[in-house]
């Protein structure tokens, strides 16, 4: 039985999860051979991150259909999250590095989802630039929160503090973060193996959730709003479970990308952060997470590309954005596009799926 003879959701997960896989083993192979640069081979965690990033964040903007601006807010959530969770692991004696990174993660996720969560109870009963806005404004709020904190632990346990680093008041413990100094003296312990892992993680939850019903109810919600409500659809549960999902998602890769470097500063998350990820959602495509998943790796990678002609770099990359978002929209293109649906039956597939999610659609809410 071929790849084309199953149904297309189906095949979508397939090339997603395909899509996945063949890079990491083609990285490890390219890079066993000493193909890679160093400079490339440092970005390979980052690029997981933001792989992850973006794929949640496309559960918010394509999915249900919200603009959110403040996802680097979740992200410095969980990344400093998870190297307090880490700092305490060690200091208690935990030495294995998998499990060191994965309780930081978890916990990262957790609180990255609790903020999200209180963050989204306000925020989801907002609709269009009042919701980016807000959601701007919380991402700010988060970054300079997270200047004026102070947490250390010695073998008492953990100490906080709002005001400086001496009035936390431990005896020969370690500060873990230093206010806008940030959190620094981290264990390098992110790995390309445990990023791809975080991004199938990333995928597999946004996917099984886009294919549930709830899913379905959350499509419903972002299509047509008042036709959802007026099937007794609870609209602002919905998108309240789509952001904090994100949000904590988006917190297990603040994790991985904290844990990749031996300092982190507030001021890395920052508006700039945010519309960094959302590039990459849009220029995949909205409610596309195989598109999201090659925007982010290749916008990730291009800067690193261009650099021997770093005079000209950022000007190859605008051109190159610029390109992306007009020839899609040209005569050619379309045409194009076209002749590879026909020849692969795409549009047949389209027609059946838009079926299926209208016919489950209202099941869903029933």
């Amino acid at each position: 039985m071929g790849i084309k003879s199953l149904k297309p959701q189906t095949r979508s997960t397939i090339i997603t999860y395909a899509i996945v896989v063949i890079a990491f083993l083609a990285v490890t192979v390219l890079d066993g051979a000493g193909l890679i640069s160093n400079s490339l081979s440092g970005q390979l965690v980052p690029i997981c991150a933001y792989v992850s990033l973006a794929v949640s964040l496309n559960l918010v903007v394509g999915v249900s259909g919200e603009l959110s601006l403040g996802h680097a807010g979740f992200m410095s959530v969980g990344a400093f999250t998870g190297v307090v969770a880490a700092g305490c692991l060690a200091r208690f004696g935990v030495e294995n590095e998998l499990l060191l990174f994965v309780g930081a993660a978890v916990v990262g996720a957790i609180a990255a989802g609790v903020i999200g969560f209180l963050v989204g109870i306000p925020v989801m009963r907002l609709r269009g630039d009042y919701l980016a806005i807000v959601t701007l404004a919380f991402g700010e709020i988060i970054k300079n929160l997270l200047n004026i904190f102070y947490v250390g632990v010695d073998d008492a346990g953990l100490h906080f503090s709002m005001t400086d680093s001496a009035s936390l008041g431990m005896n020969q413990g370690v500060i873990l973060i230093n206010g806008p100094k940030g959190a620094v003296g981290i264990d390098k312990i992110s790995t390309f193996a445990l990023g791809i892992l975080l991004v199938l993680i990333t995928v597999a939850v946004v996917l099984n959730l886009m294919h549930s019903r709830d899913g379905r109810a959350i499509m419903a919600v972002r299509d047509n709003r008042i036709a959802a409500e007026s099937v007794g659809i609870n609209t602002t549960k919905y998108r309240l479970m789509a952001f904090t999902v994100a949000s904590a998602l988006a917190g297990a890769a603040g994790v991985l990308y904290a844990m990749n470097y031996s300092t982190i500063v507030p001021s890395q998350f920052d508006f700039n952060q945010s519309i960094l990820i959302l590039v990459y959602v849009v220029l995949g495509g909205m409610g596309n997470i195989s598109g999201s998943i090659i925007s982010a790796a290749f916008l990730t990678v291009l800067p690193e590309v261009l650099r021997p002609i770093n005079n000209y770099r950022m000007l190859i990359y605008a051109v190159v954005l610029i390109l992306v978002m007009v020839v899609p929209h040209t005569k050619i293109y379309q045409r194009a596009a076209d002749a590879v649906r026909r020849r692969f039956g795409k549009g047949e597939a389209d027609d059946a799926a838009d079926e299926v999610l209208a016919t489950e659609g209202g099941e869903a809410h029933e």
